[in-house]
């Protein structure tokens, strides 16, 4: 027998566990010695030393955060801040409702890394399942709205609506600059519009609308936005109000509730020009306040004006019908200051279980769930009448607003001893909102909450058996909705869960293969991380109940804050942005507000250079700004000459620069210090977009070299996921003079400053429940963890530059020769010598089983690949293998092996029904489906071949899958 003893490991150095970081960081220490030694770089140390520069390089940065945890001392840390927080039965609404998320959709969606680690379905032939769910969701949402064309969701409510305050006033003819607001819309949309409108020179008029047409104010507007419900509960017949609208030359946007309308007639039989509201209730946990998927529906005519993204159908290379995204989902990279809508994103992974929860339900589930909680509101607020309280609305479906004079505070603090959290309108009222959660145990305790003597539960069903509803009949629905077959099809958990097993498999996200986008971060979302999130006690939270509910959560906030500031450098951060677009708006929002404040609201002129993200630019309008674009050299670099001569003529209107570091190309400028100078010298504020910050952490930070405001990618650094094109979160920090100008909330004064520049997303905290992610990969890296990972991204980064460059030149390098943490590869005049795209490069890839980089972006032409820290060598090998051989088949095109209609590139991606039938191709079907590798490795079989994307920008009609879909 071998003695071991002597090889024991010690138990001190057993007792922890593997450090996280050696799970996260993908190569080992041999693999990254290997690729050291291709960069030509001794170390992960002199990597930094060499390609970072000088002046913003922190040597020896130790970040002031915790000593890094193991996966399991962070869960148990979490699990102690969950029991920190105590949800109650809520009964609040506002917007936010308890649901049922079925078992099989939070297993199989919420909690499936085949659905919650992939990206935008920007190549649509290996993103068909994700791209069907969100029909589903359009197909939902426009049924439902009674309006043709919906979008693939919005961020949240309020921000819908003030998309659609926006999209009525460029789309009208009215010449007003007044838009009205019902006075009994959601507090929280309220403000978020006047955060909005208030940049753009729109004024907010709010109006008593109760009745009708008579509530009008005088004189133009271009238009009104109902409430349908209203968020006192009262349902009101807007049709002649809308009529009067349209009479007066504006258009009308109605929000609504989706649960409602399976009852009530939609806003589209009522006249409604476009339609928002949020799909939370359809499954999506309250979450403290997100994420959830807002929506858009609007009538035909305003298809075009539509923001956000939208699926089209379309057909592959073989006539069979297949979905892409429109075109307006990239409208900002194509018109930049010009775009209508700075949304770069969506809340698909929230669409899809949305969706999903109308297709589990279907039209006859959701009408029995919507007529439960309609009939439970109705007993509870008969029950109350006839106990002396008074019910102010007769009308109403869900939510019954009661008046008890001076009496609120009592009523509440009762119904809270119960376990309840009701909603305290004021003084004299309180609301109380039914869902399909209620019960009727919840019913007794709400009537003793006001004063009523207990009622037996048999009481609940005598009411219920004499009272009528409380829907007007003018607007019981007639109309049906949800006919498609896909919400018939799937009511058994078997059926529903194959049904997702089968869009899963058509998609290829991390799960499968490295992601290799550019200025997209596809990194690891670490399981650990993910778990938490959907624990009740973080899930179940209103965000509008009391703070002290939500204590372990905030905690999560407060350290959250602390430790983004510390690796920032900046003095304060707000989580409220719920994306990185809501991120830009917010920081440039900071900037002018700063402005103001010093007597200087001249400087309005927002200088942007020319390569970057297109949503700064759209963002630097929204806010109210003037964009000029700074040229960039041929080294892709800001071209200081140009930037010293705008600087120049314009240093008494000068508000912000937009900078992304390390730049949009790839690269670190060591101009950057000199760039904030100039700009400081002349008045003006330094905005540096925090995308590609996944480059700085541990080695610069930006609050210390020069900037004063950054937004930050939680959904790219920091390890939420992207969801299939979102949740994201985009908080911005800011120096010491921004902070009392970051975002704040009416209904939560702990969310921000008083002096804050009002809300900008619907919730106090943004997307909350997803924040305990960056929680956990931050406790778990540690300060030598984070500057690891950025060090090993920036070297798996190079490692690709230095194996490809030889084969497709790397088209920008900073100083010595290194990029930053990715590189852009000109596919350019290579494959316009075999002519060739660059989309037939990116759909060959899927024959290789990758995922393409990112197309066309930031120069058209080319490939810009981001590999992160979290792939191993040999799938970086693999995807650089894949890319050698690919222009090895481009070089047989060119020579004339191959004919330029006739390859495999051009005929990319090859589905297994392409190589089933007849086979007439200069390349054998081998080539065509196992270029590099034995059959059945990492292979990824397409479930369509190239599709036309013209026809599908064309075809906007929201249109479920074919019957065909489903045959068998």
């Amino acid at each position: 027998m071998t003695d071991v003893t002597n090889d024991r490991i010690p138990l001190a150095a057993l007792e922890h566990g593997t450090p996280f970081a050696q799970r996260h960081v993908g190569p080992m220490p041999a693999e990254l010695a290997h690729m050291l030694d291709v960069i030509g770089v001794g170390s992960l140390e002199e990597l930094g030393e060499q390609a970072v520069p000088a002046g913003i390089r922190e040597r020896d940065l130790n970040l002031a955060l915790p000593e890094p945890a193991t996966e399991a001392e962070s869960l148990d840390e979490l699990r102690g801040l969950a029991e920190r927080c105590h949800p109650h039965a809520e009964m609040i609404g506002l917007g936010y409702y308890p649901t049922i998320t079925p078992p099989v959709i939070r297993r199989n969606v919420i909690e499936n890394p085949a659905w919650y680690t992939a990206y935008t379905p920007y190549q649509p032939e290996i993103s068909q399942g994700r791209l069907e769910a969100l029909l589903n969701f359009q197909t939902m949402v426009a049924d439902l709205t009674g309006v043709p064309v919906s979008n693939s969701s919005m961020l949240d409510e309020s921000t819908a609506a003030s998309e659609g305050m926006t999209l009525v006033r460029r789309a009208g003819r009215a010449a007003s600059s007044r838009f009205v607001v019902d006075a009994d819309t959601l507090p929280q949309t309220l403000s978020v519009l006047r955060t909005r409108a208030e940049p753009l020179g729109i004024e907010v008029v709010v109006a008593d609308l109760s009745e009708g047409v008579a509530g009008l104010p005088e004189g133009d507007f271009f238009g009104a936005l109902l409430a349908y419900p209203g968020a006192s509960g009262a349902l009101r017949d807007h049709e002649e109000l809308i009529s009067e609208i349209h009479r007066r030359g504006g258009m009308a946007i109605v929000s609504s509730d989706l649960l409602a309308l399976t009852l009530v007639r939609s806003p589209g039989e009522i006249g409604a020009d476009v339609v928002v509201g949020n799909t939370q209730r359809f499954g999506v946990p309250m979450g403290f306040g997100g994420p959830h998927a807002g929506y858009m529906a609007v009538r035909k005519g305003l298809e075009r004006q539509l923001p956000g993204r939208l699926v089209g159908v379309s057909v592959d290379a073989d006539g069979n019908q297949a979905y892409r995204l429109a075109l307006q989902t990239r409208e900002q990279h194509i018109r930049r200051e010009k775009a209508t809508s700075n949304i770069c994103t969506a809340q698909v992974l929230l669409a899809v279980v949305a969706s999903m929860y109308a297709v589990y339900h279907g039209p006859e589930g959701l009408r029995a769930i919507a007529t439960r909680a309609h009939r439970m509101a109705t007993v509870l607020a008969t029950r109350l009448r006839e106990g002396g309280v008074e019910v102010v609305h007769s009308d109403f479906f869900d939510t019954v607003l009661t008046r008890v004079p001076g009496r609120a505070d009592e009523v509440v603090a009762a119904a809270r001893d119960a376990g309840i959290n009701l909603r305290r309108v004021d003084a004299d009222h309180v609301g109380v909102s039914c869902d399909e959660t209620t019960t009727r145990g919840r019913l007794t305790a709400v009537w003793q909450a006001f004063g009523l003597d207990r009622g037996e539960l048999t009481d609940i069903d005598e009411l219920d058996a004499r009272v009528p509803d409380a829907l007007p009949g003018v607007l019981h629905r007639e109309s049906e909705y949800l006919t498609h077959p896909v919400f018939h099809q799937h009511r058994s958990e078997t059926s529903l869960l194959r049904y997702l097993r089968r869009l899963s498999d058509s998609d290829v996200a991390l799960d499968r293969s490295m992601i290799p986008l550019g200025s997209c971060t596809m990194k690891l979302n670490a399981t650990a991380e993910m778990e938490p999130i959907t624990w009740p006690a973080f899930a179940e939270l209103h965000p509008f109940a009391p703070a002290e509910d939500a204590e372990g959560l905030l905690r999560v906030v407060e350290d959250l804050q602390t430790w983004l500031s510390e690796i920032t450098g900046y003095d304060a951060v707000s989580l409220q942005p719920n994306a990185g677009s809501q991120g830009e708006f917010a920081g440039l929002l900071a900037i002018s507000a700063y402005h103001h404040d010093r007597g200087e609201s001249e400087r309005d002129v927002c200088l942007i250079p020319a390569s970057a993200h297109g949503t700064n630019a759209a963002s630097a309008v929204m806010a109210g700004m003037r964009v000029i674009v700074v040229r960039c050299d041929d080294s892709g670099n800001i071209e200081m000459d140009h930037l010293r001569e705008v600087v120049d003529a314009h240093r008494d209107d000068l508000a912000a620069i937009m900078v992304t570091y390390p730049s949009t190309h790839g690269v670190y400028e060591d101009t950057v210090q000199e760039v904030c100078g100039l700009v400081h010298d002349a008045g003006g504020q330094v905005y540096v977009d925090g995308a590609n910050l996944n480059a700085l952490i541990g080695l610069a930070r930006m609050g210390k070299f020069g900037a004063d405001v950054s937004h930050l990618n939680l959904h790219k650094t920091f390890c939420i996921p992207h969801g299939g094109g979102g949740p994201g979160v985009g908080p911005i920090g800011v120096r010491e003079h921004l902070s009392q100008f970051l975002p704040n909330h009416p209904l939560q004064p702990m969310a921000g400053p008083e002096t804050g520049v009002g809300p900008i997303s619907a919730a106090p905290w943004g997307s909350a429940s997803i924040l305990p992610i960056s929680w956990a990969y931050v406790r778990m890296m540690g300060s030598d963890g984070l500057r690891r990972a950025t060090l090993t991204a920036v070297a798996a980064a190079n490692y690709v530059a230095r194996r490809l460059d030889d084969h497709f030149p790397v088209l920008y390098t900073g100083a010595g020769g290194f990029v930053a943490h990715e590189c852009i590869l000109d596919l350019r005049q290579i494959t316009k010598d075999a002519g060739l795209s660059i989309d037939d490069v990116a759909k060959r890839l899927a024959d290789y089983g990758l995922h393409a980089p990112t197309m066309s972006f930031p120069v058209a032409g080319t490939l810009m690949v981001e590999p992160t820290e979290s792939e191993n060598l040999a799938e970086l090998d693999r995807f650089c293998e894949a890319m050698i051989a690919i222009r090895a088949e481009i070089d047989k095109v060119a020579s004339g092996q191959w004919p330029v209609d006739d390859n495999p590139l051009c005929h990319a991606p090859h589905t297994a029904v392409s190589l089933a039938g007849e086979w007439d191709h200069a390349y054998d079907r081998r080539t065509a489906a196992y270029p590099m590798m034995g059959a059945g490795t990492d292979k990824v079989w397409p479930t369509v071949r190239r599709i036309d994307g013209a026809k599908g920008d064309r075809n906007l009609v929201c249109s479920c899958p074919p019957l065909s879909a489903y045959e068998g």
